[in-house]
């Protein structure tokens, strides 16, 4: 008899096994179902079209002012032979003009162009030009070393050439890079999103980004030059190299528009500066400079 108890004992116990399980299938199912319905109510947001950078191309226009640091400018021919030492220069801005998006003379004021491709979401690489205008001050006093013909015939005053001093003026010396201080250039550029620390959550409608970037290239100016009354020379030569770098503020304003403002500085070395028809008479310098640009642009993808 004990046996027919114990088999009765276990039997109960796997009937209540069986009830537990059964009761807790359902409960399982209405957990599945209302994780399915969670996931059917879930809306997914497209990716902002700011979002991504990598594969858009951009391109911008815009003018720029620029300074210059002094340099020492060497002349050579085949009767002179100087250098003139810590020769001041200015830029030739237009100010805010139509010339700007006039196409027939858009090319005449201080501009800036570039064209660029996101090789990812966050860097650019691009190709530009950088129209900048170098005007050497006239009638400026300063040293010279070396040598060059009918000294004293220039309009030079006695006491300046008793010190080794020279005037700059027309009948001298007229020297400018005026259509332009062409700087043809590439650069690697950087840009980040900083529209957070604005509280701009839509960012498009406006996207605030900064940017930074080096470049370099070669120098294709059209250099404007009367020297020792030889013949007025104006064209375009490659004189040199210059090298650069940048930083700026970006602001993207409806997905595909932006205005750009840039500081960008740099070197220039020209050593094979075109000063007169006689491919002997050549000049030389280098510098630093400074550019501020404005830009507006777009950005795209094909």
């Amino acid at each position: 008899m004990k046996y027919f108890f114990k088999l009765v004992a276990i039997s109960l116990s796997l009937w209540t096994l069986s009830s537990s399980a059964q009761e807790t299938v359902p409960m399982q199912n209405i957990n599945n179902s209302k994780a399915v319905d969670a996931l059917d109510s879930f809306e997914v947001s497209p990716a902002r079209y700011t979002a991504h950078n990598k594969g858009k191309f951009y391109i911008f226009w815009g003018g720029n002012r620029g300074s210059f640091s002094k340099s020492d400018i060497h002349f050579r021919g085949n009767d002179y032979d100087f250098t003139l030492e810590n020769v001041a220069a200015d830029d030739k801005p237009k100010g805010w003009h139509i010339d700007y998006i006039n196409p027939a003379r858009m090319t005449i004021p201080q501009t800036n162009l570039r064209i660029g491709y996101f090789i990812t979401d966050k860097y650019n690489v691009s190709i530009g030009l950088d129209h900048m205008k170098y005007v050497m001050r006239q009638n400026q006093v300063v040293d010279y070393t070396g040598y060059y013909p009918n000294k004293g015939g220039y309009d030079e005053h006695p006491s300046h050439l008793a010190n080794n001093e020279i005037q700059l003026t027309e009948d001298f010396l007229t020297f400018e890079h005026t259509d332009g201080l062409n700087y043809i250039n590439t650069e690697i550029s950087r840009v980040d999103d900083i529209s957070k620390l604005f509280r701009i959550n839509n960012t498009d409608k406006i996207q605030i980004n900064i940017t930074e970037g080096v470049g370099g290239g070669i120098i294709f100016p059209k250099t404007n030059t009367q020297l020792l009354n030889k013949e007025r020379y104006d064209e375009f030569n490659v004189a040199g190299f210059g090298l650069s770098a940048k930083a700026g503020l970006n602001i993207t304003f409806l997905k595909y528009f932006f205005v750009q403002a840039e500081l960008k500085g740099g070197y220039i070395n020209m050593n094979n500066i075109r000063t007169t028809d006689s491919r002997s008479d050549k000049a030389s310098q280098d510098f630093f400079f400074l550019e501020r640009v404005i830009a507006f642009g777009g950005i795209f993808r094909i």
